[in-house]
């Protein structure tokens, strides 16, 4: 697979503030579409050939992952971001797959492995160290359609069951995004009928039902149910998808242009996509409109409303993605108002966040694990920060654009597991980031 020249090795970045960020920038796929695509890509039988595939660490590791499970994977040397999935011919043994234990989508990986093997055995999934995320009910769904479930310290193992099942229906607790595209999967491999009861709705997901409805399925839902059929024709044949623009780091730039009061046009994501966070912006005054596939930022002579900010994190239908809230919370820092922010859904993520955020001189206090509140605008300072995760990165680089001094970001290892060339992005825009060589 080749390699990306853009993508730095350095560990740390010395950001400094300067001129409004300015221009245009294109975001890469999604990182976090492009996992359950490739899985879906490996489970439903045919050729299918991604478009748009980022080259970040943890798609590098999904891909890697596949090729060892058996499916012939080929990343095309002239277009990095284009890569063919082939199925596999015939049954395996069940690999070994350390490396699962390097990213949280390993999970995603299970329906393509009883099909190729009729078991899976993975360690725990890794990721970003956020809080516990457990994995209950991925194994609920696995049970519902007849699969043993056996745990021990190092990971988890799935037998499927030997006799297929024709319609499998799946209540779950909460709108969990993992466990619904696991039961969507699991049925693609039984070539069964199934509705999942409270499903997540999440534009990663309603993309896998989009893909499944490419691939002949019928495949669609509301907020009550998601229903799946198989197709009529057995035939598998080859298809082509495209891997959506990646609305996460699409509003981490419109934050980091709104910070520093510019002008820019993000391009390549969907206007649907990012419209929740969007409305955070008009809510604190910042003109930003999102086009067919662009958001235009415009923050230069901005009269902000000071009005108070509540970015609450929810699973629920159009509801703010919690990957939204830590860039939001950093642009919120230099807006009037008092605003409360929450994530509930990823229970650590504040405490690596609001620590490295106080570095800089925020003042943020913390009601709870997953609640905080503080009043804006404030004045930052430069000092030394470390990443501890993929979006504390992101959103350690944005306080940094306006922080008076240098703002040294470490734990860029982090970061390149979500974004292939995040820095590379702010660049482009006018942002003064070097790699720091101390």
């Amino acid at each position: 697979m080749a390699t990306s020249s853009a993508v730095s090795a350095a560990d740390a970045i010395a950001i400094r503030p300067g001129e409004p960020l300015v221009g245009a920038a294109r975001v890469d796929g999604s990182k976090n579409a492009a996992l359950p695509l490739l899985a879906a890509a490996a489970t439903v039988g045919g050729l299918v050939q991604l478009g748009n595939v980022p080259q970040c660490q943890d798609v590098r590791t999904m891909l890697g992952l596949l090729q060892l499970s058996g499916y012939g994977v080929a990343r095309s040397v002239t277009n990095p971001e284009e890569v063919v999935i082939q199925p596999i011919s015939g049954a395996g043994q069940p690999p070994e797959l350390p490396d699962a234990a390097k990213i949280r989508a390993s999970y995603y990986l299970v329906p393509a492995l009883l099909a190729s093997c009729g078991q899976a055995h993975l360690p725990w999934p890794g990721g970003c160290p956020v809080g516990e995320r457990g994995m209950d009910l991925h194994f609920r769904v696995y049970e519902a359609f007849g699969d043993s479930v056996a745990l021990d310290s190092a990971g988890y193992r799935i037998h499927r069951a030997a006799r297929r099942t024709s319609t499998v229906e799946i209540g779950l607790p909460f709108r969990s995004r993992g466990a619904t595209v696991a039961a969507l999967l699991r049925a693609v491999i039984d070539h069964c009928q199934l509705t999942v009861v409270r499903p997540n709705l999440s534009p990663e997901v309603t993309e896998i039902l989009a893909f499944l409805r490419e691939a002949g399925w019928d495949a669609y839902g509301d907020e009550d149910t998601v229903n799946l059929a198989p197709p009529y024709n057995d035939a598998s044949g080859s298809l082509a998808w495209e891997v959506p623009g990646d609305k996460v780091e699409a509003i981490t730039l419109a934050c980091a242009v709104a910070v520093t009061r510019g002008c820019a046009l993000i391009k390549g994501v969907r206007a649907a996509d990012v419209l929740p966070a969007l409305e955070a912006f008009t809510w604190l005054g910042i003109p930003a409109h999102a086009g067919a596939d662009t958001i235009t930022v415009q923050a230069i002579d901005t009269q902000l409303t000071g009005q108070p900010l509540r970015a609450i994190a929810s699973l629920s239908p159009g509801g703010l993605d919690a990957d939204f809230e830590p860039p939001l919370m950093a642009l919120a820092l230099g807006t009037p108002g008092a605003h409360l922010f929450a994530d509930e859904i990823n229970p650590g993520r504040h405490g690596n966040l609001i620590p490295q955020l106080a570095r800089l001189g925020a003042v943020i206090e913390q009601l709870s694990a997953t609640h905080c509140r503080f009043s804006g605008p404030q004045r930052l300072v430069g000092a030394p920060v470390t990443a501890n995760d993929i979006r504390t990165g992101s959103t350690l680089m944005i306080a940094g654009l306006t922080a008076g001094g240098v703002t040294t970001v470490k734990g860029m290892t982090q970061l390149r597991r979500g974004h292939a060339d995040l820095p590379g992005k702010l660049r482009q825009l006018g942002a003064d980031i070097t790699e720091d060589t101390a």
